[in-house]
């Protein structure tokens, strides 16, 4: 198979490599759509992945193509989504099906090999079957769609609160859809720049790139940079809450003048990660049940779509910031 193989950090070749052999409790997933996260540029660029070589990817849908067990024959020629986080199912958190704090857990395109290639090995318990009226470009966005719910969920939206997403990307984008879909009465993208308006707009969401002294409810950090974290401190109103979402792009140390905001404003702080699964409130039968109805708009969130061999071109959009862009997704076969 084609495939996108991570030899070492920066040295991504997309060459021909063996298709995955399966173990009991596996299938074998023709890659049909997968997201470039952000999350993909220092992991490929930066800090790489656990061992090498790995391929990356861990947005992604497909088509069951084979299983390994007779008992899951059903899952053959069925389209799914994919969840990548595979749990350990013995920790104290798997007890709980809180399989997202999961202190074992393996995950596909960091920990072992991902959807960044036309094959995929992925424990059938991950799969989640898409119905007929969800396109490729969906299933490949169920997993940035339900980790942007999670988070919302983690904001505890009351009726008429105020929310600000500090963020521009993709996720900021989604955050700021299911916001409006869990009852709240103001929702403000907020930018660095004019840049991205466009996409929040046409996202149905306000966008500010200055507060003018304005405070929210509830505010949802998704960039991960220093300057976003006190920023967001600064925007939430006394009481309120911030969700920190982004991943850290290096230390962090608090100014004891913020540490004070904290305080003084008595604001409560969380944290969220990835998503809910196979449990009763799982983040992906929500996300799939909004794409299904055609309550968030995926396609405006979608900024690029490439073929697979173009997956490089991609990378280099969002490393460079050669160009606008939101979320890039890569085809596998014709577009």
């Amino acid at each position: 198979m084609k495939a996108y193989v991570l030899h070492g950090i920066g040295d991504l070749r997309y060459e021909e490599w063996p298709v995955p052999e399966l173990q009991p409790g596996w299938s074998l997933v023709r890659v049909l759509a997968a997201g470039i996260c952000s999350s993909d540029i220092p992991r490929i660029f930066e800090k790489g992945t656990y061992h090498f070589p790995t391929i990356p990817g861990h947005e992604f849908c497909g088509r069951v193509e084979a299983v390994h067990d007779e008992a899951d024959s059903g899952w053959i020629g069925k389209r799914v989504g994919v969840y990548p986080l595979i749990p350990c199912q013995q920790c104290p958190s798997c007890q709980k099906g809180q399989y997202e704090t999961c202190e074992h857990y393996d995950y596909l395109g960091s920990r072992r090999d991902g959807g960044f290639a036309e094959y995929a090995a992925v424990p059938v318990w991950n799969l989640l079957e898409l119905p007929d009226t969800v396109s490729d470009i969906q299933g490949a966005l169920l997993e940035p769609a339900a980790v942007a719910l999670h988070a919302v969920k983690r904001a505890e939206i009351q009726s008429g609160n105020s929310i600000c997403v500090v963020g521009t990307g993709a996720i900021g984008l989604l955050a700021g859809q299911w916001a409006k879909l869990l009852g709240a009465e103001q929702v403000v993208i907020k930018g660095r720049s004019e840049a991205k308006r466009s996409l929040a707009e046409s996202c149905g969401l306000a966008y500010v790139t200055e507060s003018a002294g304005e405070r929210f409810d509830r505010v949802i950090e998704v960039v991960g940079s220093e300057a976003a974290l006190t920023e967001s401190i600064n925007l939430t109103t006394p009481g309120g809450k911030l969700v920190l979402m982004g991943n850290p792009d290096g230390p962090r140390t608090l100014s004891q003048d913020t540490y004070w905001r904290i305080l003084r404003k008595q604001l409560t702080l969380t944290g969220t990660w990835n998503s809910s699964y196979g449990c009763a409130e799982s983040d992906w039968e929500g996300a799939l049940e909004a794409m299904f109805k055609g309550k968030l708009r995926i396609g405006t969130v979608v900024s690029h779509l490439l073929a697979g061999p173009e997956l490089v071109k991609g990378l280099d959009i969002m490393r460079e910031k050669q160009e606008i862009y939101s979320k890039i997704v890569i085809r596998w076969g014709a577009i």
